[in-house]
């Protein structure tokens, strides 16, 4: 079964009712939630199963999606959410659940590399995004985000983002200017956040001048 039929075949279950005697949400939890809107050489599905994704493909809840280098990918989801990916990078989605078009309950965590990420319709209250290191909750927002191992950066774009570090020492800040940026350092006993007002790398510089997922955004 290629990747279109599974997605295809996940779908229809969700809109059955009593299959395997599942209730409605987690069925529908288990259905295409967006789409590869675009797809530039070597982009691949690594969970459930390994697979390569195409322009057009359907993703799902708690796929891993990596680009190898030299290759980019666009994701959009249901309520019109985009999230782009810049090289060698990957994230999984971990929990997107829609209820109706304009309603959603999405988290995502990005595990390595550049990405753009760009609010859609749903309720401020609804996107959760997760790196190894902090957790953002965003408001009307449009972010660039760099995951390194053990340094991320965050760059506000447009709107707002709450950042804070995961563990025990949950600090956490505000960036609500256009260029503010937070560089978060991580050892194995604690972490820092420090807040600039600019900062010398954006997606674009990660993506020859923005050309990842052909970004109009």
């Amino acid at each position: 079964m290629d990747r279109r039929t599974t997605c295809l075949v996940l779908f229809t279950l969700s809109l059955t009712s009593g299959v395997a005697g599942l209730p409605a949400t987690t069925r529908a939890a288990e259905g295409p939630i967006g789409v590869a809107a675009v797809v530039r050489n070597a982009v691949s599905q690594l969970e459930p199963k390994v697979t390569r994704i195409a322009k057009g493909d359907e993703v799902v809840r708690n796929e891993v999606v990596r680009t190898a280098a030299d290759s980019d990918a666009r994701l959009v989801f249901r309520d019109d959410t985009n999230l782009a990916l810049g090289p060698n990078s990957t994230l999984k989605l971990d929990r997107t659940v829609f209820d109706d078009p304009k309603a959603g309950d999405i988290a995502i965590k990005l595990t390595l590399g550049a990405f753009r990420f760009v609010t859609g319709n749903s309720n401020k209250e609804a996107y959760q995004i997760n790196t190894p290191i902090v957790t953002m909750g965003v408001r009307g927002t449009t972010l660039d985000i760099l995951v390194q191992k053990r340094r991320n950066t965050i760059v506000l774009r447009s709107g707002k983002v709450t950042i804070c570090l995961i563990g025990p020492n949950r600090k956490c800040v505000d960036l609500d200017h256009e260029g503010d940026t937070a560089n978060i350092t991580a050892n194995t006993k604690s972490a820092s956040i420090d807040v600039q007002n600019r900062s010398s790398w954006t997606f674009d510089t990660a993506c020859n001048g923005g050309l990842c997922g052909k970004s109009t955004y």
